[in-house]
């Protein structure tokens, strides 16, 4: 028996194919990974349990900490060297460049953490990998 290059949805027994990166795209815009019209989430970071548009079971999709895990390693590795840059220029009085570098880090994260939670939630639709 040979093994196919799709895979299965043991839920479903759904074996289409479907492609990776437009659902990484739709679900970094926080749209449904199939239609790429519906909210995929229905506050900051809840999933919706289904698709308002093409009715597409979400409920069971589930990132757990690997959001917040690519949020602090984005933003470690864009506010680091940033730090260093802006302290070695022009250094800053210490209260002030902790309180624009918080405020960067703060904001940051928050605009990634739901992006990055769709972008996970798209690859696992992608994959079939729900049911957990």
């Amino acid at each position: 028996m040979t093994e196919e290059s799709t895979m299965q949805s043991p839920a479903t027994g759904d074996d289409t194919a479907r492609d990776v990166w437009p659902a990484l795209a739709r679900g970094w815009r926080r749209k449904c990974p199939q239609c790429g019209s519906g909210p995929l989430l229905s506050s900051y970071l809840k999933v919706n349990d289904s698709c308002k548009v093409c009715r597409e079971d979400l409920h069971h999709h589930r990132a757990d900490d690997g959001p917040a895990y690519l949020t602090i390693l984005i933003v470690g590795h864009i506010m680091a060297p940033l730090l260093l840059i802006v302290f070695e220029t022009w250094r800053p009085e210490p209260l002030t460049l902790f309180t624009i570098f918080a405020v960067g880090c703060v904001g940051l994260s928050l605009y990634l953490l739901p992006r990055l939670k769709g972008a996970i939630v798209g690859f696992q639709w992608a994959r079939h990998m729900h049911g957990f």
